[in-house]
């Protein structure tokens, strides 16, 4: 719901202020200043995502380890043991024969295929993950996992608001909302398609997640992915240059912050330990603003005199959630790191 009215206000402010991205429409409330922190924010963001699905490839591809038990990956079950699977070669592989390409794309249309292609695979993998646990629970060889959490102490407590950042990050997609109804015929049209993009997102993440928790319960790891390695008991199981034109016009300049960006991400998915440190830090910072704070302070801001009571409401709704969350999973965090706690 917060999802949804944020991206409406974003819609209706960007067109009473005339403006054709993001970014253009916060320089319009707040100028350059606030204008520089939105694009900050979404690099953040965008680096943050980025790493956490290099990670989740490399956990797939290669492996991981979880509370000293090694979870294989498909190269290893596959191919056994070998010098190039590696994480870090896998990595690079995928960086040189699947991203380069992608990314060398300036337009969202071009990547139309692909991304019908990965929203197929993820019912797919979500009609799979029901298929198993179904199967498992009518020949009753899954356990009853816990359905509510255990709160031991304060910190426990403390511990659950650091899945706030994650379910924010699930539903981010306010920076790309300009890109796709600039190139849209219809522009009138994006509403709906922002509906029904939300609803096939939530269908999908809560199957996934039910399914997943019904079919490894207590065992479910971060990346759930990883998990399949096992034996299911099933068969078949196996920000630079701010003056400059506009970056899809300046190859140059497209290339080399491509190339620079995705340099550190390739060198963050081979560093950072999991992807719920990625999750904690970009989702608790940089997408709480990119998402809830930067619509609603527009809204607040009202240099077209648009802002309704409702308006006015939802706004200090979304900003209250976003800073008090983000505040309490920050500090949990922090609260983790110094007593040794994970």
């Amino acid at each position: 719901m917060l999802t949804e009215a944020s991206i409406d206000m974003i819609l209706r402010f960007s067109r009473a202020s005339k403006a054709f991205s993001y970014s253009g429409l916060v320089g319009d409330a707040f100028g350059g200043a606030g204008r520089n922190l939105l694009q900050a924010c979404i690099v953040i963001n965008n680096l943050g995502t980025l790493v956490v699905y290099m990670i989740i490839i490399g956990d797939v591809l290669s492996g991981t380890w979880s509370d000293g038990i090694h979870y294989s990956g498909v190269m290893e079950e596959w191919f056994g043991r070998q010098w190039w699977d590696k994480r870090s070669v896998l990595l690079l592989l995928t960086t040189i024969l699947v991203f380069a390409p992608l990314i060398s794309f300036k337009r969202l249309d071009s990547l139309r295929y692909t991304s019908a292609l990965s929203v197929g695979l993820a019912v797919v993998f979500v009609v799979i993950t029901a298929g198993v646990a179904i199967v498992k629970l009518r020949n009753g060889s899954t356990e009853m996992p816990h359905l509510l959490p255990e709160l031991v102490d304060q910190a426990s407590f403390w511990k659950l608001f650091t899945t706030v950042p994650i379910l924010v990050t699930a539903y981010i997609c306010h920076h790309n909302i300009h890109p796709i109804e600039n190139e849209l015929q219809d522009p009138s049209q994006m509403k709906s398609i922002v509906r029904t993009s939300i609803t096939l997102c939530l269908s999908v993440y809560l199957a996934t997640s039910f399914f997943g928790f019904l079919l490894f319960g207590n065992h479910t790891l971060d990346d759930v992915l990883a998990n399949f390695d096992t034996d299911l008991g099933i068969p078949y199981n196996g920000l630079l240059f701010p003056y400059a034109i506009p970056i899809a016009f300046d190859n140059r300049r497209f290339f080399s912050v491509t190339a620079a960006l995705m340099g550190f991400i390739f060198l963050g998915a081979n560093f950072v330990p999991s992807i719920w440190d990625a999750f904690q830090f970009t989702g608790a910072t940089a997408t709480v603003s990119v998402g809830f704070i930067f619509p609603a302070a527009v809204a607040l801001r009202d240099t077209h005199s648009i802002s309704t009571k409702k308006d006015r409401l939802v706004s200090w709704v979304m900003i209250f959630t976003a800073v008090s969350s983000s505040t309490v999973a920050i500090s949990s965090d922090i609260y983790s790191i110094f007593n040794g706690t994970t």
